[in-house]
């Protein structure tokens, strides 16, 4: 099997979106592709069909790639959850919670295997791989037991790219001093360079191109200019927040920036709305008074609630609902806005009952057992027999205490809730907002509050509009990228 290894000299250097662009690309010319990564830490995290839990940004990659996404696709994740902790998930089963002195220790073996066997699984099924590392593949403290880099590239002889982040300046010394510090048989994979996040005149890079391709005798096979696109696959919270910003909007809806928040992929949606600017507020700023205040999903729901709960953020959210706000939570924000959460064996760190924010008649008791599945409902509200789908993933089991002062949002009872007044929402469905019909019609509650005309609601889901955002970025890249070097005869 062909295999195509991204690596970059940095952080953020642009290989999730190189390797979603080549996803596609190749795609486009027949090959049967699949995306991999070794190993992910983030908190956006995406359900297969049959109930594994994977990386977002791979998911992304999957269906650039034309494919379902499964979670041979990305063998093992890494969620953070605090105090220098992480939940592992290997082959899409959460198998405990480490801290990070003891990961490499306990699951480096256990990970690697799992790595091979997905490889060899993907390897029976597809034409090419093409592999995301991460971080950089030159941390020489970490080398050893790095799982996601050249380790890979070397079990399946991968032709590499080296991708490189020119706009945060450094980018000739970024490169010299990765190929430097690789092995031998490292560096030999190494068949192609790419300058990303360039803006400006080729000209004025030529000169360099010369002296880099010279000095190294490594084809630069791209200038990627800088994209400016909502890409979907991001795992930075910060580069979302970025895009966020809109200087005339209709409406405002204030995110609450959880210390641990998780599957903020949810609100990429609600930002591709031309007239929905999404605002995110840390627990000790400001909240303002937005048309909307969404409490999202976190790592460790207890411990972000007590962080609400001290800043004085929950009383300013109870306040703003008081006077007229909406209100939706979604996961653990949903089991926040409850009366009372449970954690009877210290599965967050934190053993107890702990108080919520009492805007919904709720009681959830955190589980060993983690829910983790597809969905496909019915909404009630804000339309009726709306079909909906989205994903849970959760630890939690919620019981409503007083049904007579609450709807059902879904045909499932258990899965949300809005109050009778529909100022405030609450569900376990990530990817709600995906829905365009349903999004549509919740953004239109707000806008009749403001006086405002009503946005058609018959318009296609979110899926859609990142098909055209995928097929943008890889037209961008395409145009700039040549992969002769990296696929040989075969291309």
């Amino acid at each position: 099997m062909k295999a195509i290894m991204v690596v970059g000299t940095t952080s953020n250097a642009g290989k999730s979106l190189i390797t979603t662009a080549i996803c596609r690309i190749l795609s486009r010319r027949g090959w049967r592709v699949t995306p991999f990564k070794g190993q992910n830490m983030a908190l956006n995290s995406y359900v297969t069909s049959n109930g594994g839990e994977m990386g977002h940004a791979q998911a992304v990659q999957a269906w650039a790639a034309n494919v379902t996404p499964a979670i041979e696709m990305n063998p093992i994740l890494l969620k953070p959850q605090g105090d220098m902790t992480s939940q592992v998930i290997i082959k899409g089963k959460a198998v405990g919670t480490v801290g990070a002195m003891n990961y490499y220790e306990q699951y480096f073996d256990i990970g690697w295997q799992a790595i091979k066997e997905c490889l060899n699984i993907l390897s029976q099924e597809f034409d090419v791989i093409v592999c995301e590392g991460a971080g950089s593949p030159a941390e020489i403290n970490l080398k050893h037991r790095d799982l996601t880099n050249m380790r890979v590239a070397k079990y399946l002889n991968a032709s590499t790219i080296l991708v490189v982040d020119i706009d945060r300046g450094g980018a000739f010394a970024h490169i010299i001093g990765t190929l430097e510090l690789l092995e031998p048989e490292e560096r030999n994979l190494i068949k192609g360079i790419v300058i990303n996040k360039f803006r400006g005149q080729i000209s004025l890079l030529n000169l360099g191109i010369e002296w880099l391709e010279k000095r190294t005798n490594i084809p630069v096979i791209g200038v990627i200019p800088w994209i400016d696109e909502a890409f979907p696959a991001e795992d930075s919270l910060s580069i979302l927040e970025q895009r966020s910003k809109k200087t005339t909007p209709d409406i405002t809806i204030v995110v609450i920036k959880l210390p641990r928040i998780s599957n903020f992929t949810d609100f990429e949606p609600l930002n591709s709305e031309p007239n929905v600017k999404l605002k995110y507020v840390n627990p000790n700023d400001n909240l303002g008074y937005p048309d909307a205040i969404i409490i999202p999903g976190s790592k460790t729901t207890i411990n972000d609630l007590l962080v609400l709960q001290k800043t004085g953020m929950a009383e300013a959210i109870k306040n703003y609902q008081a006077s007229g706000g909406t209100v939706i939570g979604i996961c653990g924000g949903f089991q926040m806005l409850g009366e009372s959460l449970i954690d009877s064996q210290g599965l967050e760190g934190r053993k107890g009952e702990y108080k919520g924010l009492e805007l919904l008649p709720l009681r959830t008791l955190i589980t060993p057992q983690k829910i983790a599945r597809q969905r496909q409902v019915i909404a009630n509200y804000p339309l009726a027999n709306l079909p909906i789908t989205g994903y849970e993933i959760h630890q939690g089991r919620t019981k409503v205490t007083k049904p007579d002062i609450v709807k059902p949002l879904f045909d499932d009872y258990d899965l949300g809730l809005v109050n009778n007044s529909q100022s405030i929402w609450g569900n376990y469905l990530h990817g709600i907002f995906d829905n365009g019909p349903w999004r549509r019609s919740w953004l239109n509650l707000l806008r009749k509050k403001r006086g405002l005309e009503g946005l058609p609601t018959g318009i296609a889901n979110y899926r859609e509009q990142r098909e055209i955002i995928l097929n943008s970025i890889a037209d961008q890249v395409n145009n700039h990228l040549d992969l002769k070097p990296i696929l040989g005869s075969r291309e």
